[in-house]
């Protein structure tokens, strides 16, 4: 079977999986200088693209918010656990045709792993660079990725693979979303100033947060006062 035809049937799959978008990039973006995060053919030293699915969360999850943390985390989990498992048959599809895949860790810290970087609390690839680089959304001010059709409301998983795949290469939008410099809500309203209206994000404050004060439970209000449901 072709590259073509490979690309074809993984997008024909995960959209039957019920994906809500899916995108491909080369390795070779991650080679970009305004990339600051871990590279994945550090991982994979034949990598030749990276799959990024995603799914919206249902809003739901968002209006309970602060009061139902609790069932916010576990819609969260939930979008999680179903892309792992998507995940999971697309990289035997991709095997099936001869070649290898594995699927990088989604979440900083869950079931008792922690995936991400403890002095940086970066994880160990940024799926919303590739997302971003496919044209998929750009950023938020809250450092999450706006999509264009849910916004920041979403989950996300990635798959690596020595399969040379189609890939999309659409960088025409702006590194930030042009709606936050006039917006600021996200950075009004996080409960430990986690935000700054300079673009950084203090992670150890938000970590801190997360996880002493609220026992591991997801935060999640800078995503729910975000006006960009979509573009």
């Amino acid at each position: 079977m072709t590259e073509n035809n490979i690309t074809e049937d993984l997008r024909n799959m995960a959209s039957e999986l019920g994906v809500d978008f899916i995108s491909i990039t080369n390795k070779s973006c991650f080679e970009d200088s305004d990339y600051t995060g871990n590279k994945p053919q550090d991982v994979m030293e034949n990598l030749q693209s990276v799959i990024i699915l995603g799914v919206s969360v249902p809003r739901g999850a968002f209006e309970t918010l602060p009061k139902g943390r609790g069932e916010y985390t576990n819609t969260l989990m939930a979008a999680t656990t179903t892309l792992r498992v998507i995940a999971f048959k697309l990289a035997k599809l991709i095997e099936k045709e001869g070649y290898m895949a594995t699927i990088a860790p989604s979440e900083g810290s869950e079931y008792g792993y922690w995936y991400a970087n403890r002095e940086t609390l970066k994880a160990d690839l940024s799926f919303k660079y590739a997302a971003y680089r496919a044209g998929v959304g750009n950023f938020g001010m809250n450092h999450l990725l706006i999509t264009k059709d849910f916004g920041p409301k979403v989950r996300m998983a990635a798959i690596l693979t020595d399969a040379p795949l189609d890939t999309e290469e659409k960088t025409d939008l702006p590194f930030i979303n042009d709606a936050c410099s006039e917006c600021m809500k996200c950075i009004e309203v996080c409960p430990v100033d986690a935000l700054t209206s300079e673009g950084v994000i203090h992670r150890e404050k938000c970590a801190e947060y997360m996880f002493n004060v609220l026992g591991g439970l997801r935060c999640g209000l800078c995503i729910k006062v975000c006006p960009l449901n979509n573009f």
